[in-house]
């Protein structure tokens, strides 16, 4: 078997995805070793230190996307190759708001045309950075692969937040689906 390269992943990609979204979480063939591929925080994908400018090849190759514990992999029927992810290796650019309060739904989507509505099969995450306390959010997109919210849409979102009582003690956060998503812990914020 030849070593993978982008060419021969995106080609194997193509092909599967002619008939809907590639069932990945069925693919299981061996490991090929790594190739030189990294999705930034930002969202953008390099090959051999290069960004990759075509958002189609980057769209596609973000549907053969795997996690396995902490590592993240492209795979195909038949072959498998590890890639680098900064941080996590979906970015949601944008969401779209329907109803107020506990009633509104929010349906993120990411740079490579992901769409999930937060709820509880798509929770919401944040993290704190120690050093700086900058949160960092996430939405779950698919199969153990979360999405960074980028900063115009988390301050977008928090616009949207409230104030309600959690675990026996008052947060600030999010409703959607039908579920409150905490943030931060009331009494932390300024």
């Amino acid at each position: 078997m030849s070593k993978p390269t982008a060419d021969t992943l995106a080609a194997a990609a193509s092909a599967a995805t002619k008939k809907g979204p590639p069932p990945v979480h069925l693919w299981n063939p061996p490991f090929c070793g790594d190739i030189d591929m990294r999705i930034a925080r930002d969202g953008t994908w390099f090959y051999l230190g290069t960004p990759i400018g075509r958002a189609p090849l980057v769209k596609l190759f973000s549907s053969i996307l795997k996690r396995e514990g902490d590592r993240y992999f492209l795979v195909t029927p038949v072959e498998k190759v590890g890639i680098q992810v900064d941080d996590a290796p979906l970015v949601a650019s944008d969401f779209e708001a329907e109803g107020e309060g506990r009633d509104q739904r929010l349906t993120f989507t990411t740079k490579t045309e992901d769409r999930a509505t937060l709820g509880p099969d798509h929770p919401l995450r944040v993290e704190l950075n120690p050093a700086t306390g900058e949160p960092s959010p996430y939405i779950l997109i698919r199969a153990d692969l979360w999405a960074l919210i980028d900063r115009k849409s988390f301050y977008r979102m928090i616009d949207l937040g409230c104030h309600e009582r959690h675990d026996g003690q008052d947060w600030f956060g999010i409703w959607s689906s039908g579920q409150f998503f905490p943030v931060i812990p009331s009494s932390e914020l300024p």
